[in-house]
Formats: structure tokens, sequence, C-alpha cells
């Protein structure tokens, strides 16, 4: 290895420490990005013009294109892009394709996109392969469209449920954009629809009083202490999580959401001791949800492609991540698509566990399903 290479590789493993010890504080800080970009067509919506008012607030870097393509994300290496990606907040308008809405079991009936692309730096991100180009963070301004859009999917005198974070963290964007109340209270609005989004963030306080009226599901992904603070950068840790999770379930009365509450537990990984270390998690997610609540748990292990396995290591080359072939099986999609997930026996040891692990300490949730 050459020097330069050394000397990037080092200055890698220095700001890859310091998300992890920002992670790791507990006065977690908001994302800001460095660079906010408006596409002309953003700047023609009423919402794209009211981030544009919340960014002169927080004293963003604001730039307005003169066209609606985004540039400047690439840097020399795909470490550099990787960076300067993360750092960039494009609000723009979403696309005709994101009005044709496709069914997402077992996770909901329809999936729908606030935004793509999430400010985490989770070193096993799913959505690596999912998005083309640079992992930019895009708002979809023309948000009142999509929401109306969402009707012509419902299914006749039957709750039709929608999933709003297939390709971002809703909440992690929320103190820049406001939208994700602005998708509650809409969905709060309609009898016979629901609205589910999942989060690694703690910053609930907008979403409290807000009038729900039930049709929220707000779930939270957790894992290990030690998955966790490991492989989850730039996130806050998991008791900050639980304790907005339990404050989002609490009653009104009580200072509380009163939403419906979920727990995704995600990517399950077989880790040295893991019995130990998520029975742990167990105990503290016991001992905040002490109470009468509507829970339910989504039961996700851990897997990878080839072509995300590549995209991850170029992102994360010195991850500690255990993306070995070897010590995976396959499995094939309908579409001739292969994922490398635990063996056969592991899945069973592994979805033994955490069923009884749930059914013995909250029997009144909801397991969704294990995959």
């Amino acid at each position: 290895m050459c020097f330069m290479d050394l000397l990037s590789v080092l200055e890698q493993i220095d700001e890859e420490a310091k998300v992890l010890e920002t992670t790791s504080r507990r006065g977690y800080k908001a994302w800001m990005p460095k660079r906010v970009v408006f596409t002309p067509d953003a700047m023609d919506e009423p919402y794209g013009r009211q981030i544009f008012e919340r960014a002169q607030e927080l004293n963003l870097n604001i730039e307005l294109l003169k066209n609606n393509r985004i540039t400047g994300l690439r840097g020399a290496t795909d470490r550099e892009t990787y960076k300067i990606a993360k750092n960039t907040l494009a609000i723009v308008n979403a696309p005709k394709g994101a009005f044709n809405l496709r069914p997402i079991p077992p996770s909901a009936d329809w999936q729908f996109h606030l935004a793509e692309g999430c400010p985490a730096h989770c070193q096993y991100c799913y959505l690596a392969g999912s998005l083309q180009g640079p992992p930019a963070i895009r708002v979809f301004a023309n948000l009142p469209t999509i929401l109306e859009n969402t009707v012509k999917f419902e299914r006749l005198n039957q709750i039709t449920s929608f999933e709003a974070s297939c390709y971002t963290d809703p909440l992690s964007l929320e103190h820049i954009t406001g939208g994700l109340a602005k998708t509650i209270e809409y969905f709060g609005r309609r009898p016979m629809t629901h609205l589910r989004f999942v989060t690694k963030f703690d910053a609930i306080e907008p979403l409290l009083n807000l009038e729900h009226n039930g049709h929220t599901r707000f779930r939270c992904s957790l894992n290990a202490h030690a998955v966790a603070g490991r492989l989850e950068g730039g996130t806050p840790g998991i008791s900050a999580r639980i304790q907005a999770l339990r404050k989002m379930a609490l009653p009104k009365e009580q200072g509380g959401g009163g939403y419906p509450i979920g727990v995704v537990l995600a990517p399950i990984m077989p880790i040295p001791n893991w019995e130990e270390a998520y029975s742990e998690l167990f105990n503290e997610l016991q001992q905040n949800l002490n109470f009468d609540c509507d829970l339910t748990f989504e039961l996700i292990s851990h897997r990878f492609t080839p072509g995300s396995k590549d995209i991850l290591m170029s992102w994360y080359p010195n991850t500690s991540l255990d993306m070995e072939e070897a010590n995976r099986t396959t499995k094939r999609n309908k579409f001739g698509g292969i994922k490398y997930v635990y063996t056969k026996e592991q899945m069973g040891y592994l979805k033994t566990f955490f069923h009884q692990q749930i059914n013995d300490r909250f029997p009144q949730a909801k397991i969704l399903y294990w995959t």
C-alpha cells in the first residue's frame, strides 16, 4: 500500500470514528446538510418554498439551480462521491413514475415516497443498489400531489395500508422539511387508510400533538447495542430510540403521542454471544413498554446481494460487517436475482429465539413476519 492510499484509509477511519462518537453521545445533533439545492420545479411548489424558508431559518447553504438536473455530486473516488452526496439535500419534484404505486408485502399494501435517501451511515444500508447514482438525499416538493395520488389505491370498504419509509427515513429529515407531520395529519383525516413508517431517529416532538386518529403506526428500527454502535453511524443510540418509542405510545393525557407502535428488529445477526446481546435489548424494551399499547414486531435477518455488497464495500472498505458468501446460502427471487442469507439451521435458531422472547415478554403483541 502506497503512502497516499494509507493516508486515505486513516482519514476514513478517523471520519467514521467521529460519526460513531457522535452517535454514542447522549445529546444527538440533528443532521444538517452542507449543501441544499432547489430545482426550479420544486420552487414552483408551495411545499418546496416552505422547505426553502426553513432552510433559510437554519442558515443552511442554499443553491437555486437553473434547471432540474442535480450536478456536483461526484468526486475523484467512490468514497469521495459518497461523502459529497451524503452531505447534499436536493429538493426536487417526484417523477411521473413515482405515482404508479407498487405493493410491498408483507410490510403494507402499497409504498409511496416522501423522499429518497437517508443521512445515516449504516454499513449494511438496504438502499445500496436500490437507488441509482450517488446517495444524495432527495425530498419531493410535490408532496400534496403525492398524497392525493394515494386515494386512487384505496381498497373498497377495507383498510388500506401505505408504507412511507422504503427509500428514506422520514423522521431524519423532519426538522428541515416538516413533511412527515403533513403526511400523518393527511392520513388522520382519511377513515380507511393507515400510514406506516420506520425510523432510527428520536426527534419525535413535532409528531406528539398531531391529530393522527390512530391511523399512523410509528415503528422504530432497533438492534443489539453491539450491532448499532458498530454499524449504525450518524444515528441516535438504541436507548434514545426506545425512549422515543415509549413516548410515542404513551397516552396523550400522559404527555405521549398515543400512537400505535412497532419494533422492526433489523438486521438480525448471529454476532458472538448474540442471545445475551438481544436478551439485553428485550430487557430494555420490556422495562420501557410496561403499559398497555398497540405493539407489533417485524423480524428481518441480515441479507445482501452481490451488487449491494460491491457498493457497500466501496462506501465502507474497512467495515467489520460479515458479508462472506461462504458463510451464507443463496436465495433467488422470481426474477432470478440472488440474495445471500443465513443457512436454514441458523435461521431456525434465530427465529425460535426471537419468537419465544416476544411471546414471553409481550404476549399481546403481534409478530407480523419473519424474513
